[in-house]
């Protein structure tokens, strides 16, 4: 299994329509051969004192997948091509993290 963190850090005042184009593409990318989870997460408000928060401008897509071909495929598919066209203008910086289970 292969899990993919990506921390997204929209410009100033542009998480919410990053989250809108990401989660009207979230049916096709579930659809894809080998994903097992998609989605976004935002710092969670009124956390523990602990808690280390990335800001309102930052969100991260949090991703399983059953293989490296099945990434890379998902990579490589229309709709994040379409996805990524859409929020190009509105990301200031964009980390992805590739990780295998411990």
């Amino acid at each position: 299994m292969i899990h993919v963190v990506a921390v997204i850090t929209a410009k100033p005042g542009m998480r919410a329509s990053i989250l809108d184009a990401l989660k009207a593409n979230v049916p096709a990318v579930k659809a894809e051969a080998g994903c097992i989870e998609y989605g976004a997460a935002t710092d969670f408000e009124d956390g523990p004192r602990f808690q280390t928060k990335y800001g309102p401008d930052t969100m991260l897509v949090i991703e399983k997948w059953a293989s490296m071909d099945a990434l890379k495929a998902h990579a490589a598919a229309p709709h994040m091509a379409a996805y990524a066209a859409q929020t190009k203008e509105l990301i200031a910086s964009r980390q992805i993290h590739i990780l295998s289970p411990a």
